[in-house]
């Protein structure tokens, strides 16, 4: 074997990597030994005469041979280093895979052939359920108008808490520093079920609260614990695209149940037809249209579950702020020990970066749910659930979310004003009551609200389309966009209404819409 070519060779084909002179070496002769340049029992040349050949120093080639002897490529005696049978064993394990997955693989042709990679991709690929997910929108970290579900950041008290978590921190023992409960810390479950009763009318105790890291976390939790692969899954249509994706990832069988003015709408056939295991739902300001589930379908629809053993996914993201009365009772309340599942953010009233979210479970869910999460649950963030609590216990999260709606609501009341002036003759507003957003439907279906969505965001706004938002093959009702207002000012809502109502007037004029305004005017009031 002529090692000095063996490396000289391998040296120039791998020059690029930057390995150090030990590595090389290393990576060379295990090469060899993989490949059956070096032959299983070959006994490798002396480190001395191999150091001397390459012009190395000896204690390269030594690394070098204790590398390949660690791993297995190698076995060392009294007598030098001789290559182990390497390579038929990976030859064997090939064969053996190969044999294994060549029957499956024949049954599977078919259904792959569906979902085939465009050319130049990898062999290797993510799972069916994974390239079956849609896109949620823009960005996460997007900001602006009309971006939903980012509250207003700048009104934030982050001074007051940035001086929270210190106190925390320095209250700190050594024991906290150690993984935490994986429901969360008891301070913080505590602090979250007295304000839930007294805010939302649940019915709970700190064991049936679940720290989570967002809504997120939560709907993958819901789906995995509560449901098994195939089971139907009922999801508003259209819906919040994020449960989707959960449910889907899940391996469930997605049902998209029609909306209307007033939230989800099942009807006698779907309970008969596709009886659900899970129900998802965002009552309280629905996502992305806005109604509100009136107090006869939630009573409804906490029935029909018990009827189907099926349990409720409430997802109450923005429910804290209700600009036309009170917020209304949460659904997990209304009925003595409901099938609810309840999921609440603090993504929302607070600041997203913060990642905590929690899930409330029925009674009889929790202590199962509690073994579930202490053997799969992350654990961690005890200052930002401590500094939470005292939040909550100190009154300053009450105080914040007062001024949050005072803000939301002079907002929310601005860009409606201004929405029905520009464009009060093209489309309606919806959901304004409650939240962070609402909804702009259009009158004339004519108006592709997609192709609307894509010539704003040349524009730099922000609109998602509501067609966008489907969850099922079926046709929808809704057309229009969604329009995020919390980090508006008010003084600068009316300009921004202006550059929107501009480009759906020009959608409307291209579609020979009786109520669009020449392109000219709309030219005209977006420049003055």
């Amino acid at each position: 074997m002529d090692y000095a070519l063996l490396v000289s060779s391998f040296m120039q084909r791998h020059a690029g990597q930057g390995w150090p002179r030990q590595r090389m070496l290393h990576e060379c002769l295990r090469a060899a030994i993989r490949d059956g340049t070096l032959a299983a029992g070959t006994r490798l040349v002396a480190t001395r005469t191999l150091a001397a050949e390459l012009g190395m120093a000896r204690n390269t080639v030594l690394y070098a041979y204790e590398q390949l002897a660690c791993e297995g490529y190698a076995v060392s005696d009294r007598r030098g280093t001789v290559v182990a049978p390497v390579a038929a064993a990976i030859a064997a394990a090939g064969a053996s895979a190969a044999a294994n997955v060549a029957a499956p693989a024949a049954a599977h042709a078919a259904t792959r052939a569906q979902a085939q990679q465009p050319a130049g991709e990898p062999h290797h690929s993510l799972s069916r359920r994974a390239r079956n997910l849609r896109e949620v929108g823009g960005p996460a970290h997007q900001m602006g108008a009309f971006v939903p579900g980012v509250p207003a950041l700048d009104a934030f008290p982050a001074a007051h808490w940035r001086r929270l978590l210190d106190r925390v921190w320095r209250g700190l023992n050594p024991a906290q520093l150690n993984y935490g409960d994986p429901a969360g810390e008891e301070a913080l479950r505590s602090a979250i079920a007295d304000h839930l009763r007294a805010s939302r009318g649940v019915l709970c105790g700190a064991s049936q609260v679940f720290i989570t890291d967002g809504t997120q976390s939560s709907l993958d939790l819901c789906a995995r614990a509560c449901a098994d692969e195939g089971d139907t899954v009922w999801i508003e249509h259209p819906g919040y695209l994020g449960a989707l994706a959960a449910f889907r990832g899940a391996g469930l069988k997605v049902e998209g149940i029609a909306v209307d003015e007033d939230g989800i709408a099942p009807t006698p056939q779907d309970w008969r037809q596709r009886p659900p295991r899970l129900i998802y739902t965002t009552p309280s300001h629905q996502y992305p249209v806005g109604g509100v589930l009136a107090l006869e379908r939630r009573l409804a629809l906490i029935a029909g579950a018990r009827a189907a053993g099926a349990l409720i996914i409430e997802d109450d993201y923005d429910s804290e702020f209700r600009h036309d009365g009170p917020p209304l009772a949460a659904m997990q309340g209304l009925a003595p020990d409901a099938p609810v599942l309840y999921l609440g953010t603090f993504s929302k009233t607070m600041f997203p970066a913060l990642r905590i979210g929690f899930l409330v479970a029925p009674q009889g869910l929790a202590e199962p749910l509690a073994a579930m999460r202490a053997q799969s649950a992350a654990r961690g963030r005890v200052a930002e659930q401590l500094a939470l609590a005292e939040f909550l216990r100190s009154g300053q999260f009450a105080l914040h979310l007062r001024r949050m709606r005072r803000l939301y609501r002079q907002r929310r009341d601005v860009l409606v004003a201004s929405l029905r002036q520009h464009l009060g003759a093209i489309a309606e507003v919806h959901g304004a009551s409650a939240g962070m957003h609402l909804a702009l439907r259009f009158a004339d279906p004519a108006l592709d609200d997609a192709a609307i969505s894509a010539r704003l965001a040349q524009e730099g706004i922000v609109a998602h389309a509501l067609s966008m938002h489907a969850t099922c093959e079926r046709t929808q009702a809704w057309h229009g966009l969604m329009l995020g207002y919390a980090q508006i000012p008010a003084d600068l809502m009316e300009g921004f209404v202006r550059r929107l109502a501009a480009v759906v007037h020009l959608a409307a004029y291209e579609a020979k819409l009786p109520e669009a305004r020449p392109p000219r005017v709309a030219t005209r009031k977006r420049a003055a």
